[in-house]
């Protein structure tokens, strides 16, 4: 659009068009504008792609309970919300998969459309603020953002099974915790050195040794 601003664009590239269908799109309509409206949804929905990191994280398709918060202020629509869904991981210690649960608790402002355009002509200053600022679509919001962000930060960095988990053997890579007592025997690699060095003198002096006269096949 010719006429709007630069904001406004990026927002709208930014944001696809919303299809009330989607599970994580949420509809305010009912709240219209009038400050202090309040609205509470539950919902279950398939995790999306993708929810959590590496080592640990909510299963594509496993199910995410939500319960809403939807309040109406001067500025947009208050969302306070809590989740809760399984984690599937494996111990980063011993390799072992983890199940967990989580729950997570959230919250995020969603901006009328001429919001930008009013904290503009405030002439605020802070260009980031702006760029982080989530926008209403027809009176729609997508959720996926905001629960990705706190599933994620919540995720522990270093899952473990237990906190005391011994991990594994690193010379053979036993699971220690089967086997508390597994052990090898330590041998400093310059004795190492000198036991292979003696075992190779005594395999050149048997090879070397004078044979018994009649095993001679040149005396036949």
């Amino acid at each position: 659009m010719p006429g709007c601003p630069p904001q406004r664009r990026k927002q709208e590239a930014l944001n696809a068009r919303l299809d009330h269908r989607a599970p994580l799109v949420f509809d305010t309509r009912e709240l219209g504008r009038r400050p202090g409206a309040l609205k509470r949804v539950s919902r279950s929905v398939a995790a999306p792609k993708d929810l959590g990191i590496e080592v640990i994280g909510v299963r594509e398709g496993a199910t995410v309970e939500l319960d809403l918060r939807l309040e109406s202020v001067m500025e947009g629509v208050l969302v306070t919300g809590t989740a809760r869904a399984p984690l599937t991981g494996e111990c980063v210690r011993c390799l072992e998969p983890l199940e967990r649960e989580l729950e997570v608790d959230f919250q995020e402002m969603y901006s009328y459309p001429d919001a930008d355009d009013r904290s503009r002509d405030a002439d605020t200053g802070d260009d980031a603020e702006e760029e982080d600022t989530l926008f209403l679509e027809a009176d729609l919001f997508d959720l996926e953002p905001v629960l990705r962000d706190a599933v994620v930060l919540a995720l522990p960095l270093q899952p473990v099974c237990r906190e005391d988990c011994p991990g594994l053997c690193a010379d053979c890579g036993a699971r220690l915790a089967d086997d508390p007592d597994h052990h090898h025997e330590a041998v400093d690699i310059r004795w190492a050195a000198l036991q292979g060095l003696a075992g190779s003198i005594q395999d050149g002096e048997k090879d070397n040794a004078p044979r018994p006269r009649g095993d001679d096949p040149q005396e036949k």
